[in-house]
């Protein structure tokens, strides 16, 4: 990290001597896009700094490549491992308008600055949240985790499900009730290709009906990390046994009593 960030301070020097021209993106610009998240370097890390770092609007963050997850990885990339920091207003800006938890299944572009309004590009590239640390109590946020996600790399992504046709499901309409088994499912994606989430339509089941992970449709590239495919992610179960059940041991209670 350390290597890095020397590195970058040469090449603005240079720049500078030279008397060329940074690429120029004013900050009041690039600010409204919220979907390029907008960071800077930092150089340590550990509670102090990041204390000072949120009382001052910023929010604590790293991204790196997702390999150095993994588990006797060879192929994992620290160079590109880096400290930053970004703005807390444009993150929530992004989390109002991209809700949780669809936050953590969607690509957004990244461009690493020299300095807070400074229109000096570092680095850029498309990233992945995959993790968000809050305050237990107070709900703010602690720091981000990214992951880089350029096109050409694959990632592991759980991507949720938002169930639809509930409105015109005839077991709904009989009294049934949706059990939803299921609220995600694992996929190794093409960094290009990863849903933000997976429509699973429920308009056509009846009473007793279920949809299993097989049954859902998703890009061909995309591989599921799960082994059970005959798992059901829902079923439409009925309710009126569990109420006449409920309704017998009560009479049962009432006679007892009497």
């Amino acid at each position: 990290m350390a290597n890095w960030w020397r590195s970058a301070r040469t090449n603005l020097r240079l720049a500078a001597f030279s008397g060329t021209k940074s690429e120029s993106f004013p900050f009041s610009s690039f600010r409204a896009a919220y979907h390029t998240i907008q960071a800077i370097p930092r150089e340590c890390s550990g509670r102090k700094i990041s204390s000072k770092d949120r009382a001052q609007g910023r929010i604590p963050a790293v991204v790196f490549s997702q390999q150095i997850l993994e588990k006797n990885s060879v192929h994992g990339s620290p160079s590109r491992k880096h400290l930053l920091t970004t703005e807390r207003k444009q993150i929530h800006s992004i989390l109002k308008s991209v809700e949780l938890p669809f936050f953590c299944s969607t690509r957004f572009k990244l461009q690493i600055r020299a300095g807070s309004g400074s229109s000096v590009l570092l680095e850029s590239g498309s990233i992945l949240p995959i993790k968000i640390h809050r305050n237990e109590e107070t709900g703010k946020i602690f720091n981000i985790v990214f992951v880089w996600a350029d096109e050409g790399s694959e990632l592991k992504v759980d991507v949720p499900i938002v169930f639809k046709g509930e409105e015109a499901c005839p077991g709904l309409q009989k009294g049934g009730q949706l059990n939803k088994i299921r609220t995600s499912l694992k996929y190794l994606c093409p960094a290009e290709h990863i849903p933000s989430k997976i429509e699973v339509d429920v308009s056509n089941l009846d009473i007793g009906d279920r949809i299993f992970i097989r049954d859902v449709d998703v890009h061909s590239s995309m591989k599921l990390l799960s082994k059970n495919e005959v798992m059901p992610i829902c079923k439409i179960v009925t309710i009126k046994s569990e109420t006449a059940n409920t309704e017998t041991s009560a009479t049962s209670e009432t006679s007892e009593t009497s």
